[in-house]
């Protein structure tokens, strides 16, 4: 059986980079620090608008409000991101 037929939760994904801030960082995200590869399994928010990032590996680091990072995010390109922003389509004269 393959993983797409038991749901496997990256039947149909694609890895793309993305820009990260403290707003944006996610669960799952595989951030590089260091040269050395983490993946986000937990976060908390902590005062002044700083993020704990909790790795799989057990290690934690802090994202203060002006830290941007790029990271590693598994995508489903056949579902539209409500967070795109497309301009409008001009009339055409």
């Amino acid at each position: 059986m393959s993983p797409a037929q038991r749901g496997s939760h990256s039947a149909g994904t694609v890895e793309t980079a993305v820009e990260i801030t403290v707003s944006t960082v996610r669960i799952n995200d595989r951030v590089m620090i260091g040269g050395m590869l983490y993946s986000v399994r937990d976060m908390r928010t902590l005062a002044g608008g700083r993020k704990q990032l909790l790795f799989h590996s057990g290690e934690t680091f802090t994202m203060v409000r002006d830290t941007v990072m790029w990271a590693a995010r598994r995508i489903d390109p056949r579902i539209r991101s409500p967070h795109v922003v497309r301009p409008a389509r001009r009339a055409v004269p």
